[in-house]
């Protein structure tokens, strides 16, 4: 039986217990270096608007399309962190990134999420730094935040799963290629992911334009279509870099 795929930038998630981690603390760090080595990172509802304002946003290519953003031509290859792991300055750091090395998981019954940490983080060490449970193994401040970080990402995972299955069904997504001539002639081309047709959205039926506006899509939407002016700066970044 294949062992179902980690998500992106985990590589031991485990359950976070007083019992396991009662001695054990998050280093604090600037460090993006876990990030450094893919060039597409998963967006929540939220966070969508502000996001397309330093990157392309564009949907995965699958069941149910999810929005990402766009961080480089390369498949291994984020242009936003550098050669000393610091995220680029000015550009917004989306929440999948900062929430690293939490992340919640379902059981084995799927009948719950837990709340795990990837213990392969360079940031996860043992000692009291930065702990993560008092001497009476409560949760200390620190975690208490972490877990209503994660709550609120998962909400707004699911709101960001219900658009992009919106749009599937409605036959609103479209595939797209991006292709790059360098000053050298080397030639890049991303695939794989998907966009919203302008021309079909614009011919919605009025119900479904005004139904969307009532679930706050419509400015996610517009947000994809505004991020289309970030794949120039995208570019440039690959010719500087």
């Amino acid at each position: 039986m294949t062992e179902p795929a980690l998500p992106l930038f985990y590589k031991s998630p485990r359950v976070l217990t007083p019992a396991a981690h009662g001695n054990c603390s998050l280093r604090a760090s600037n460090d993006f270096r876990f990030a450094a080595d893919t060039n597409a990172i998963p967006l929540v509802a939220e966070e969508i608007a502000l996001a397309a304002r330093h990157y392309p946003v564009v949907f995965s290519d699958e069941a149910t399309p999810h929005p990402v953003a766009i961080l480089g031509l390369r498949g291994q290859r984020n242009l936003f962190v550098d050669s000393d792991g610091r995220w680029r300055a000015g550009s917004y750091v989306p929440a999948y990134v900062r929430r690293y090395p939490f992340i919640f998981l379902e059981n084995e019954s799927r009948a719950e999420l837990t709340l795990c940490v990837d213990e392969a983080a360079d940031a996860f060490s043992e000692g009291q730094e930065n702990p993560l449970f008092d001497a009476a193994g409560e949760a200390t401040a620190f975690t208490r935040g972490v877990l209503g970080f994660c709550r609120d990402y998962h909400a707004q995972h699911l709101l960001a799963a219900e658009l992009g299955r919106m749009l599937a069904q409605t036959d609103l997504l479209i595939e797209h290629r991006a292709d790059v001539t360098l000053n050298d002639g080397q030639c890049l081309s991303l695939s794989g992911f998907k966009v919203i047709d302008s021309k079909r959205f614009d011919q919605l039926p009025d119900e479904t334009f005004l139904a969307w506006r009532h679930k706050g899509w419509l400015p996610l939407i517009y947000s994809h279509f505004f991020s289309i002016g970030a794949w120039s700066a995208l570019i440039d970044r690959v010719v500087e870099g």
